[in-house]
């Protein structure tokens, strides 16, 4: 046995501690934060002017941003001035057809109606994708990447700011631990919409910003008139480009619902809303969807369960004693 004395040892160890934390990172590797050249994958990013912005810049230190694409390069610019060496586009397919061979990955967060066609092409051509939520526009679209992604063996990834955060992985433990018991009943709201919604489309037409390709915008949607309502980012509320608050904020809300209840597919919806309207999504709902039984977990049951969700101003009753804010 050491007769080294416990002060002694942790002494030690603080000195070895310091020490080593100033070996550089090239030397220490991954783990500490470093890439080497050879290990960096070449990305090409597809709509960056909003989200894909702050996408691009969780990659950009450890990764090559090597292309870029957008329809309005207005809104891209901050991203296209931060990556000075990028390929800049309008079209993806021209992207794809020219720097196919000169990407490893990519990054797709454009408006949601576009999601599925760019995420496509890229796994037909064997590229790895992280593709922003809501993943598609129609759950077709969902299932057919789902196959293409399983076809041709690529990485892929939804972007789901939140879903693998502390809180999320808390509310996990706290239910498979039956700390509160068997859960039959869960309430999810939002705030949202805090864009225009509830609206019939508009009439008049603006004039299309020199910056803005709107064809391109829109790609497999109803073609429409230009007006700035619908972009930048207000086009989450219209039925043709986005999926309304439910769309835009339930897969956020939910995530940790399904991941703690193991939730499948709903037995019973139920849905009901401020006044429905053709081209927009309604400015508030209440939707309720019931799921079956699962297989009970070793510490507690799954038993039928209402998962209840509102938006746009419609809230659950507050629980009493539930502090404001």
């Amino acid at each position: 046995m050491s007769n080294i004395s416990r002060r002694s040892f942790l002494q030690r160890g603080a000195a070895a501690a310091a020490a080593f934390s100033i070996v550089p990172g090239s030397v220490l590797g991954k783990s500490h934060g470093y890439v080497a050249p050879t290990d960096k994958l070449n990305i090409a990013a597809v709509g960056i002017g909003g989200m894909g912005n702050a996408n691009l810049k969780n990659m950009e230190k450890t990764e090559n941003i090597v292309a870029l694409c957008d329809i309005d390069w207005r809104y891209a610019k901050p991203v296209f001035d931060r990556h000075p060496n990028a390929k800049k586009y309008w079209d993806y397919r021209k992207m794809y057809d020219e720097m196919g061979k000169s990407f490893d990955a990519v990054l797709v967060a454009t408006a949601d109606h576009t999601h599925a066609i760019i995420t496509a092409d890229a796994l037909t051509m064997g590229k790895h994708v992280y593709t922003q939520k809501p993943l598609t526009h129609s759950v077709y679209e969902s299932r057919l990447l789902t196959k293409l992604a399983k076809k041709y063996n690529v990485a892929t990834q939804m972007g789901n700011q939140g879903s693998s955060a502390t809180d999320t992985d808390l509310v996990c433990e706290w239910i498979w631990n039956g700390e509160i018991g068997e859960v039959t009943k869960v309430e999810c709201a939002t705030n949202r919409p805090i864009w225009p919604q509830g609206l019939n489309a508009p009439e008049k037409a603006d004039k299309i910003p020199s910056t803005l390709n709107w064809d391109l915008f829109t790609g497999p949607a109803k073609v429409r008139p230009y007006n700035k309502i619908y972009h930048p980012w207000n086009w989450r509320g219209w039925w043709d480009y986005g999926t309304g608050a439910l769309g835009d904020m339930a897969c956020h809300i939910m995530q940790p619902v399904f991941t703690s209840l193991n939730l499948g597919y709903p037995i019973k919806v139920q849905g009901s809303s401020t006044l429905l309207l053709a081209d927009c999504a309604p400015n508030a709902q209440h939707v309720k969807m019931v799921f079956p039984a699962r297989d009970n977990m070793p510490k507690v049951g799954l038993p039928e369960v209402e998962v209840h969700w509102y938006d746009g101003g419609m809230m659950p009753d507050r629980p009493e004693g539930f502090p404001d804010g």
